[in-house]
């Protein structure tokens, strides 16, 4: 998950006067087309003209007097829920799973997730090919204990079929309370017949990195791109210096990635000055270009970086600039492909719309959404692996022998 926290005062006006001529409605315009003529036309003054005359905000209108004339239930409307579901299937009708809502107790939930602390499974998902996949369990993790695995395909998530949950409404369904059952149905690649999984809920604390001297080779495990991983970074470096280790292994296997800013000063190891990192694309402007720093400490150690359908985000953008600029031999399976942007947007003091606001570009202009990288060198890791067996892990070793 790469996103962009730009903790802004900004509202979206649009969705704000909409909000607003939700009350409006209540009040006043069950049935007054005037006073709804009134409201649209306050929201026409911060739409484009063309698109204030394309949308017809009748039906809506019509919709909200029928819920609040005919109606039924056990208590009364909860007019601002109405409110916060409009956004929410306004929002979830760009097919977008980035974008997403957050209505006040989501937003809390998600605020504590990006802290890095969290009761949960311990596994990051997301959309593939419109099915909800299991990108990465975090190592360590119930997740992983439990023998869920990158590509896993989410089908039911205790009674909920996946296929009507939003990307946010999984993530939603699978936390809860420490010590509490979560029951998934899964599809493996490779298998015809779907299988059950219970996984035990627990405190998530995210990890960041680890290192290990073996066979002559310097070993650098991290494990996502928090605020930290840089600075954690920069000490492995270190340590890689001070060992006398000629050779690099860099292990993105199930990192999901996280802060690209981290990513980039990373990528500074490893490049001159000025050189192109990634490249961020905009629909309304020109591209944001983001450079090496250049520290080049590890600019000519040979340099091996492991990836598997688990790495995305943050880890496609750094192994995607050390093999184009010929920096790194990327060992392993294709990547997530989970290249775009996201930034949150204040819409109430309580409430905030994640927007996806551009996609990742490697150095030479190629997308990393959807078609990930292709590694250098593929290594597939068969279902029946042996305990303790890692043949990407072996390959690498295999060919640093010769650099």
């Amino acid at each position: 998950m790469m996103q962009r926290y730009r903790t802004q005062s900004v509202v979206v006006a649009a969705l704000v006067l909409i909000g607003a001529s939700f009350s409006l409605g209540v009040f006043y315009g069950y049935n007054s087309s005037p006073e709804i003529e009134r409201v649209e036309n306050v929201i026409s003054k911060t739409t484009p003209s063309t698109l204030a005359k394309e949308v017809d905000f009748e039906p809506f209108w019509k919709a909200w007097r029928i819920l609040e004339a005919k109606h039924i239930g056990e208590k009364e409307i909860d007019r601002q829920a109405l409110v916060w579901g409009a956004i929410e299937g306004m929002v979830k009708s760009l097919g977008d799973p980035y974008t997403t809502f957050f209505p006040p107790k989501d937003l809390e939930d998600f605020e504590t997730e990006i802290r890095g602390e969290f009761s949960g499974i311990g596994a990051e998902i997301g959309m593939r090919k419109d099915v909800l996949t299991l990108i990465a369990p975090i190592k360590g993790s119930p997740s992983e204990k439990a023998g869920l695995k990158a590509g896993d395909k989410i089908l039911k998530i205790n009674d909920s079929f996946t296929s009507d949950l939003t990307l946010d409404e999984a993530v939603h369904q699978i936390r809860g309370e420490r010590g509490t059952q979560v029951k998934l149905i899964i599809l493996r690649n490779g298998e015809e017949k779907p299988r059950e999984i219970s996984v035990a809920r627990d405190v998530i604390k995210v990890p960041i990195l680890t290192t290990e001297s073996k066979n002559g080779v310097f070993i650098i495990r991290l494990a996502s791109f928090s605020e930290k991983s840089s600075l954690e970074f920069a000490e492995a470096v270190r340590e890689m210096l001070n060992s006398g280790n000629k050779k690099l292994i860099v292990d993105l296997r199930n990192n999901p990635g996280g802060f690209f800013t981290s990513a980039v000063e990373i990528a500074s190891w490893f490049l001159p000055e000025g050189e192109v990192v990634a490249q961020e694309e905009y629909r309304d402007r020109e591209s944001d270009i983001y450079r090496s720093v250049g520290y080049r400490a590890l600019e000519n150690i040979p340099t091996v970086i492991l990836v598997n359908r688990g790495s995305a985000s943050a880890s496609e953008i750094l192994a995607g600039a050390l093999q184009e600029h010929k920096k790194a031999t990327l060992i392993g399976e294709k990547t997530f492909g989970k290249g775009t942007v996201q930034e949150l947007e204040e819409i109430t003091p309580s409430t905030s719309i994640k927007v996806t606001i551009a996609k990742w570009l490697t150095p030479s202009g190629k997308s990393i959404t959807k078609e990930g990288l292709t590694p250098d060198i593929t290594v597939e890791i068969p279902e029946n692996l042996e305990p303790g067996s890692d043949p990407q892990l072996e390959k690498a070793f295999e060919y640093l022998k010769t650099r």
